[in-house]
């Protein structure tokens, strides 16, 4: 029986990244073009072939590849499309798993970004056994995955699980992209910390801090952790909150689903204990006891670079049926 490979897809609102992948997640070639060259999808698609027509003919041709797996932000599994992503240059509905199955000859698959980080971690990473887990991406925005004896909840139309979107502040904070307010994503992504640390500082105009030795519109939330880091006392009492927050609405998540462990994936969890502590103390001070020391916060076991990668191609092995139209 003959070696059969996935391809993994990971669209992002600046650049595509893909890869080759064995049953064992070895990411045996990897590569990137841009998502915001070509105006026109079909453009985008050849391109897309085109790069990953050498790697194909290296694993022996598309007879070796069972399928392609595709994450992207407003993935619909069950249309197989993209549906109005406000940061890509594609608008309204895009049929994406039916145009890359007619182009490459193989199935598809199409998830959001975050639920295809799920599936990998189920597949690769620190959920392997796992049947209830949520998983939480703290990058620019806040997505989730949320697995449930061993599914991915996806809803009635395909758009459950936008977590980072729930009202965590009645009447907090404005976020721009969605015009709500007191979203989680508001606070607890790495805009959200560069946010928080802004405020912190125009709250507090007589305490000194390493924050202002740079001007405000030029803070990020790794200048906030590089401060942090050297001991500011305003950059770390910003991951208090931030972590207040994200604990607060951990535990409503818990609540819901009861799940085995959450775990923390994106470039926020390099702020390691200065996020994951504060979480985890308010997580816990705001679960019912029935559900307080139960659940495990852990960060992802996904290396980052192939994180994308592996959670997309992993649709491939774990979907049985694949949206193609």
């Amino acid at each position: 029986m003959k070696q059969q490979y996935a391809i993994g897809i990971d669209i992002g609102g600046t650049n595509t990244v893909f890869g080759i992948v064995d049953h064992r997640g070895a990411t045996l070639y990897r590569g990137a073009i841009s998502s915001r060259k070509h105006e026109k999808i079909e453009d985008y698609i050849d391109e897309l072939y085109q790069a990953l027509e050498p790697a194909i003919d290296q694993v022996g041709g598309i007879d070796y590849i069972k399928g392609i797996g595709i994450g992207a932000p407003n993935g619909n599994y069950y249309s197989g499309t993209i549906d109005y992503a406000p940061n890509l240059i594609w608008k309204g509905i895009i049929p994406l798993a039916s145009l890359i199955t007619e182009k490459f000859g193989v199935p598809a698959a199409l998830t959001n970004d975050a639920n295809a980080a799920a599936v990998g971690e189920m597949m690769y990473g620190a959920a392997k056994g796992m049947k209830d887990f949520i998983m939480i991406t703290l990058g620019t925005g806040v997505g989730s995955g949320i697995v449930a004896n061993g599914h991915l909840i996806y809803g009635h139309d395909g758009f459950a699980g936008e977590l980072g979107h729930t009202t965590i502040i009645p009447n907090g904070r404005l976020h721009p992209g969605t015009d709500m307010y007191g979203s989680l994503e508001s606070y607890a992504s790495a805009t959200g910390v560069a946010s928080t640390a802004r405020e912190f500082l125009n709250n507090n105009p007589d305490r000194g801090s390493l924050l202002r030795n740079y001007p405000a519109d030029e803070i990020d939330s790794r200048i906030v952790y590089e401060c942090a880091m050297e001991g500011d006392e305003i950059a770390k009492e910003v991951y208090e909150y931030t972590g207040a927050i994200l604990g607060l609405a951990l535990a409503n998540f818990v609540m819901f689903s009861s799940p085995e462990a959450i775990i923390l994936f994106g470039g926020m969890t390099k702020a390691g204990d200065l996020i994951l502590k504060p979480t985890k103390e308010h997580m816990e001070k705001n679960l019912l006891p029935i559900f307080q020391n139960k659940v495990k916060l852990i960060f992802s076991e996904l290396k980052e670079a192939d994180a994308a990668i592996l959670g997309a191609s992993a649709l491939v092995w774990e979907i049985k049926s694949p949206a193609t139209n």
